[in-house]
């Protein structure tokens, strides 16, 4: 990487950096700077080794050992200033006049390669061996807490919508939630209608009675507020709400998708929500289709609805198929075995051939489909697609979307 001056004078780092940047291509060139640097490949071994010692030792997970060796496996200030001094010291000269160095370009070549590859796998080994123990603390505090009250909420503006959403509702809450299911008309307080408050109740009273059918008593909520998604996110946070069960907005048109009440509630709340659209009685359903994106099982919230998906085959009897990637499957399997109903799992794990999987849906199918925030771990570029997928594909399916609690800052834009 770096040319011999023709001068004995000292190298800074300044220098050495600027020159290394001018002449990579010294590198490939450069034999014995690569058996130099082979003897720092047999260290990085050692360390590994000490690692699986340590992890041995301790009884530590695999993710706890991945940090120890990306966190000790790392050279690059003591390691370069050693070889600096070597490099800089001259002991003689050439006959062509050239100082001999101590230290030659090649271990300096060799060093400066073996702080690359170093730096590479030791920064990549700790943020995959942090990052999985994190998650896995996330997932450990979800189970610790899973025995804690269970809270619905059920957006509701329109009559034609309510029962279907309280059917939802009822199949997606545990047997023992006796008393967390509540039903909210939110008002925008800037609109001057005398009529709004009794229609309200009419609608609230309905949802009441769709759930007095199933013997489920229901908590009726008017709220007025300077926005409906404002009123929906401070009641989520007044009643510690776990899930929210709404319905798609009734504008068709796939550029305003989700519409904006739906949008700046995801945006303000990062409580677990399902957007459904039924189109026929869910008890009509003789199949739910869930499909899983890459890395879902690495979301904050993904025993949150998987747990509730386990509750839709245990309420319902009716047939779950589960498409998701090989890794994902292997956190599903535990849950298959627990249900009485029957879950099939599929492996698909390419969201590009998704128009495939949709042409092939039944009409009595429903479709459940596992959402992301934009630049979360599960995110999929095609999900950009939804939309005209849904559209073209699912005129006469009734279709959920799961939007998961997910790590990270809830301002971030949504699909």
């Amino acid at each position: 990487l770096l040319p011999a001056s023709s001068s004995g004078s000292p190298d800074t780092p300044r220098s050495l950096g600027a020159r290394m940047e001018k002449h990579t291509e010294v590198l490939q060139k450069d034999i014995g700077a690569r058996n130099a640097s082979q003897p720092k490949s047999m260290e990085a071994a050692a360390k590994y080794i000490a690692a699986l010692l340590t992890q041995k030792t301790f009884k530590l997970s695999s993710d706890q050992r991945t940090v120890i060796f990306g966190l000790s496996s790392a050279h690059v200030a003591a390691t370069l200033a050693a070889v600096m001094v070597g490099y800089n010291v001259i002991v003689g000269q050439t006959p062509d006049g050239e100082p001999i160095r101590l230290l030659g370009e090649s271990v300096l070549n060799g060093t400066i390669l073996m702080i690359l590859a170093t730096c590479t796998i030791s920064t990549f080994a700790t943020q995959r061996g942090a990052h999985n123990i994190a998650i896995k603390g996330v997932r450990e505090n979800d189970e610790s807490t899973e025995h804690q009250d269970e809270h619905i909420l059920i957006p509701v503006s329109n009559e034609e919508s309510v029962r279907e959403l309280v059917t939802l509702g009822n199949v997606l809450k545990s047997k023992k939630n006796h008393n967390g299911f509540y039903a909210l008309h939110a008002i925008d307080n800037k609109v001057e209608d005398s009529g709004l408050e009794k229609r309200a109740r009419k609608i609230l009273e309905t949802a009441a009675t769709a759930a007095a059918a199933s013997d489920i008593y229901l908590h009726e909520l008017l709220r007025y507020d300077v926005n409906i998604s404002n009123a929906i996110a401070s009641v989520a946070k007044e009643q510690s709400i776990t899930d929210i069960v709404m319905g798609l907005h009734r504008d068709k048109s796939p550029a305003i998708f989700l519409g904006k009440i739906t949008g700046d509630l995801l945006g303000e709340s990062n409580v677990t929500t399902y957007i459904y659209k039924p189109v026929q009685p869910l008890a009509t359903i003789k199949r739910h289709i869930v499909i899983i994106p890459s890395q879902a099982e690495k979301e904050a919230g993904f025993l949150m609805w998987l747990h509730k998906i386990g509750n839709l085959a245990r309420n319902t009897g009716t047939k779950i198929v589960v498409y998701a990637p090989e890794t994902t499957l292997k956190y599903i399997e535990p849950l298959r075995r627990k249900q009485t109903a029957t879950v099939e799992t599929v492996l698909f794990k390419d969201w590009e051939k998704l128009p495939a999987l949709l042409r092939e849906l039944r009409t009595d199918d429903c479709l459940w489909l596992v959402m992301s925030r934009r630049e979360r771990i599960s995110y999929q570029p095609a999900m950009n697609k939804i939309p005209a997928y849904l559209d073209q594909y699912l005129g006469r399916n009734s279709f959920v979307l799961i939007y998961p609690v997910q790590a990270g800052d809830p301002e971030s834009r949504y699909l």
